[in-house]
């Protein structure tokens, strides 16, 4: 068993299965939107920033608090609570009749689901100084990817045994797998890192600690590029199903290779499959090519996909295709973005550094909070795909036109 668990691929495998397990408690929440309107009475905006806000604001900026905690006591204990406390919030989603409660139990599945992607993906930072890029893209595939297989089961239970179901039955299933993973988990000794020997992207020369890392400008140029590259996709995570809709094509037939769906669904599907694929993939682009690029690369795909999108947006292929091609291009962020913390700032703090720059993703919601409220006042998505657009195109022009002469000159400081 000590064998086992010194194995580094056995941890990141573990990893892997703990991040799966949590992908539905972000990416099946847009098939909850609709039950809830229904059913309770809410608006859809109060119950889409129930996710954007509540879960989003609990998953991200808890996180270097819970990893600076792991980087003292080590995993297990924290992957355990994180488990019982998914399970727990979605059973409580499954009775509550309370708008309030809906958001008190989206803080604790959002600091539940924020402490198993915190920990799986500071441990395979930890484990593979070497393979970052691919690492952290295997472990960040597993959030977005994890979700396809169940998106059409929770589909099924929410249409023919009620939403109430679909939140007990898989919210347990789910945190168990969660607690089971966090029973083998562990960051490992000095003696079992494997340093690269000549690594092919930059990597700094010391370990910053998160105080000092807070210091420097390049960790606040990471912060903003990742604040305005992760606000696209949580927009399209909350707003697919109601996009789909308005646009009349959620229940037109679309056949692609063969196989025929209604275009929502198929989108879905579509998007959990790309949005997971891209992470291992952009991972390890970036590991010969180097991170700026492989941004520049992701981003400007995100944003032509999605300007291809409301351009056509009353063709249901279209909508297919580009929703994919767009999540292909935003969930490479979850496997660049951590490596880039590595490289630049080393892996002795890696959880708590990369827990740090994660809240990025708690500040982009606040900015989907406020196109989800412009949506709803003006009643078209023009000006919100035009928000996307420019978001995903900022991000990519400051990785290769700002980034990446900083870092080639912090490097060349620190060599000196």
């Amino acid at each position: 068993m000590n064998r086992l668990l010194s194995n580094r691929w056995f941890q990141l495998s573990i990893g892997i299965a703990g991040m799966v397990a949590v992908a539905n408690f972000q990416y099946a929440w847009t098939l909850f939107v609709r039950p809830l309107v229904q059913e309770r009475g809410w608006t859809r905006v109060e119950v889409a920033n129930s996710l954007s806000i509540f879960f989003t604001l609990a998953q991200t900026w808890l996180v270097p608090f819970e990893g600076y905690l792991a980087d003292r006591i080590g995993p297990r204990r924290l992957v355990l609570f994180g488990g019982a406390a998914v399970a727990l919030a979605w059973v409580v989603n499954a009775h509550t009749t309370s708008l309030g409660v809906l958001y008190a139990s989206q803080v604790l599945s959002g600091c539940g689901s924020g402490i198993v992607y915190a920990l799986s993906m500071g441990n395979a930072l930890k484990w593979f100084p070497d393979r970052r890029g691919l690492a952290a893209g295997l472990t960040a595939a597993a959030f977005g990817a994890g979700s396809a297989a169940t998106i059409l089961p929770i589909k099924w239970t929410i249409d023919s045994e009620g939403y109430q179901t679909a939140f007990l039955w898989f919210g347990l299933a789910q945190g168990l797998v969660v607690m089971l993973a966090g029973l083998g988990m562990r960051f490992p000794r000095a003696d079992e890192i494997r340093a690269p020997l000549q690594p092919t992207v930059l990597q700094t020369g010391r370990d910053f600690t998160p105080l000092e890392m807070l210091r420097t400008p390049t960790f606040w140029l990471v912060y903003l590029m990742m604040t305005v590259g992760a606000v696209p996709g949580l927009l399209m995570l909350v707003q697919l199903e109601p996009m789909a809709h308005d646009f009349g094509i959620a229940t037109t037939p679309v056949t692609i290779l063969w196989i025929t769906q209604a275009a929502l669904p198929f989108a879905i599907v579509l998007d959990r499959i790309t949005g997971g694929l891209t992470r291992p993939v952009f991972g390890w682009i970036s590991d010969h090519i180097g991170r700026e690029l492989a941004i520049f690369l992701a981003f400007s795909l995100e944003g032509a996909s999605l300007l291809a999108l409301i351009l056509f947006y009353a063709d249901p292929v279209i909508f297919v295709l580009m929703s994919g091609l767009a999540f292909f291009g935003w969930g490479a962020i979850f496997s660049l973005f951590p490596a880039v913390s590595g490289d630049m700032f080393g892996g002795k703090f890696a959880t708590t550094n990369y827990g740090l720059l994660y809240t990025a993703k708690g500040t982009a919601s606040l900015l989907v909070a406020l196109a989800n409220y412009m949506q709803a006042r003006t009643g078209n998505w023009e000006g919100v795909f035009a928000f996307m657009i420019a978001a995903d195109w900022l991000a990519a022009l400051l990785a290769i036109l700002v980034l990446r002469p900083l870092r080639r000159r912090k490097d060349a400081t620190e060599a000196a």
